[in-house]
This record gives structure tokens, sequence and C-alpha cells, in this order.
């Protein structure tokens, strides 16, 4: 398990120029606007406020860099699909993301989150086929499984598997910021794609 020693906020970007020097590993967080990506975060880094999380969803609008045990980076992406983001902006997000997806040599994977409670969305799904495109692995987490009940989950999971194209159900890792359910299996899997196992 990795233990978070020291988590902290580094930089935002939104040019390749300004992203964090140094070559180290990261790891990148995608997902809707309202999907609860900073609450997992938060979560996962046990910290309260690091990640913004807000009732206005599609806040982040840049890259954000949180070091972590001065070993790597999480990045939290800009969420997507968020109508009242300003069009300006949304055509900006394209190219800084493919900007980063495409170049960046240290990212190892990209967390992709999604609500269980919801089919994935259209957005969702052109993320899902612009990641393999661009062969970046990854891995797709279900949050906010506290609101459904555990019996719900498989119908909810096939759902997003099937949306998503991915093979295994079991591949999609449930999780709740609220409950902490799934907490250790993302730490696990983060740990293995740092290659710290």
């Amino acid at each position: 398990m990795i233990v978070i020693r020291k988590a902290e906020y580094v930089a935002s970007a939104v040019k390749y120029e300004q992203y964090p020097t140094g070559g180290l590993p990261e790891i990148a967080m995608a997902g809707r606007s309202n999907v609860g990506k900073s609450s997992l975060i938060n979560k996962f880094l046990g910290r309260r406020n690091l990640a913004r999380t807000g009732n206005t969803p599609g806040k982040t609008q840049t890259l954000n860099f949180y070091g972590v045990n001065d070993a790597w980076f999480l990045v939290d992406l800009p969420g997507y699909g968020y109508a009242k983001v300003a069009k300006t902006v949304n055509a900006q997000w394209g190219p800084m993301m493919e900007n980063y997806l495409k170049k960046r040599e240290s990212l190892r994977a990209v967390i992709q989150i999604v609500d269980i409670r919801h089919a994935p969305s259209v957005e969702d799904i052109e993320m899902q086929q612009w990641l393999r495109e661009m062969q970046v692995p990854t891995m797709v987490v279900a949050t906010k499984v506290d609101k459904i009940a555990r019996g719900q989950w498989p119908k909810h999971l096939k759902v997003i598997a099937k949306s998503l194209d991915i093979p295994d159900v079991s591949l999609i890792l449930p999780f709740s910021a609220e409950t902490g359910v799934g907490g250790k299996e993302l730490n696990e899997a983060i740990e293995e794609i740092l290659g710290l196992v």
C-alpha cells in the first residue's frame, strides 16, 4: 500500500511549458464535471480540501498537478461535458487535453471516473475511445456507489462495461468517497501502475 506522507498542490497549467519538469511519473484523473473527481482525489490523498470540490461543476479548467510523497504526480484533468462552461473554454479543452495526453512522456495511465448510477455519457464514451487511440493505459473507476444498494452494483457495472467496450466487469473499480469503499483497491492499482510493488 502507498502511504501518503505528503500531498501538495504544485501547479496549474494550460500549456505544455507550464507543466512541472523533472520527469516524475504521473497518473491523470479524467471524468465528467460532476462525477466526484475532486472528492475521489481528496479521499485518496487523505486531504480534505486539496482538490477543490464545488457546487458548480466545471470549475477545473486547467490541468492541476498534485505532488505525492515527492515521488509522483496526480494530475486532475479538466472535467468534460458541462454545458454551462463557456464555448471558448470548451474549444480550448480539446487541444489542451490532446497536448497533454499525446506528448507527456511521464504519463503512466489515466483513471477515467464515471458515476455508477448513470450510463456513460457520449463524452465518457468518446474519452475512452480517444485514450485507446492514443494508447494510454486506462482504468475505469465507478464512483458514488454508496448512493445505490450493493445488490444493484453488478447491473450498473454491466451497463458501464458494455457502453465503454470493457471486456470484463471486474476491470471496473467501484468506489465511494463517502464510505471509502474501493480505496484499498485503488491504492493497490496505482501502486502497480507506478511500479512500486
